[in-house]
């Protein structure tokens, strides 16, 4: 692959990262921007491609096809494809070209990564009791709602008909409870009535203060009587109440094992790179 292709796609890259727009669509700041992290970017990559490590590793054509094929996916029409790659200066060999050339770095990355030390389990208890708050789980509160806007502009959302609805509504579920999903998706004026009125589940804080301040009292299966927020009136069903919990060490490990060894390959690479720059520094 030549280099002026090597830097179109380097372009293509650091534009989709950084502002998920190609270069063409970028103003003239974003632009310059996004020259510089490709630029830098390709500078990181020849160092890599140019070390002893990556001497050893071999990129397969079903490595590449993999990676080709994730972009194609993303088009809906071949001829779409296509178009782009020409925008961007490339076509599919070039592509294929700069896929094989993205596996091989992030290949060497990935075989000096797994240089670093192996995480012990007692920096896994260091890290769980320092950390003690990520592992506690707050009691959280499956939420069903019915919904009913105030809007003046509409005889039937006058504040005094809307109240009059959803007090219908309640005494209705007072009767039978069980039809709330039903009565949610014929009356409810949520998004959420498509779903029954499933407001998902939720810990304290995370919906309107009022319907918060009032889901936190009912019992599991309870129907809240009339709800008053800012933008209406609610009745509420608290579905299922999630207990506060605190994860044991045991179930905390494997997350922190992989939190804790990702950020020890990442220092490793670091370290390495770091390590290149010097040695190309001494050889100019």
């Amino acid at each position: 692959m030549s280099q002026p292709q090597t830097e179109a796609y380097n372009l293509l890259r650091a534009a989709l990262t950084l502002f998920q727009k190609s270069p063409a669509q970028l103003a003239a700041e974003e632009l310059q921007q996004v020259r510089v992290q490709a630029s830098n970017e390709l500078k990181l990559e020849n160092r890599v491609l140019n070390s002893p490590e990556a001497a050893t590793v071999v990129i397969t054509e079903q490595e590449v096809q993999a990676a080709f094929l994730e972009i194609r996916g993303r088009y809906e029409a071949e001829s779409d494809f296509l178009a782009d790659l020409e925008q961007n200066q490339l076509d599919e060999s070039h592509l294929r070209a700069a896929l094989h050339r993205q596996c091989k770095v992030n290949t060497v990355l990935d075989v000096v990564g797994s240089r670093a030390p192996t995480i012990s389990e007692v920096e896994i208890g260091i890290y769980y009791h320092v950390h003690a708050e990520q592992f506690k789980k707050p009691e959280m509160r499956e939420a069903w709602h019915i919904f009913i806007s105030i809007n003046p502009d509409y005889p039937e959302n006058t504040r005094e008909m809307a109240l009059q609805r959803i007090q219908e509504l309640g005494v209705r579920l007072q009767k039978k409870p069980y039809k709330f999903a039903d009565l949610a998706m014929q009356h409810s004026e949520c998004p959420t009535s498509l779903q029954g009125g499933i407001l998902g589940k939720v810990p304290r804080g995370k919906l309107y203060p009022e319907i918060d301040a009032v889901l936190f009292t009912l019992k599991e299966g309870e129907i809240s009587g009339v709800v008053e927020s800012e933008i209406g009136f609610h009745l509420v069903l608290c579905k299922h109440i999630h207990k506060p919990e605190t994860l044991s060490l045991a179930k905390a490990t494997p997350k922190i094992r992989q939190l804790m060894g990702d950020r020890a390959k990442r220092t490793c690479q670091r370290a390495w790179l770091a390590g290149l720059g010097k040695d190309t520094d001494e050889r100019h």
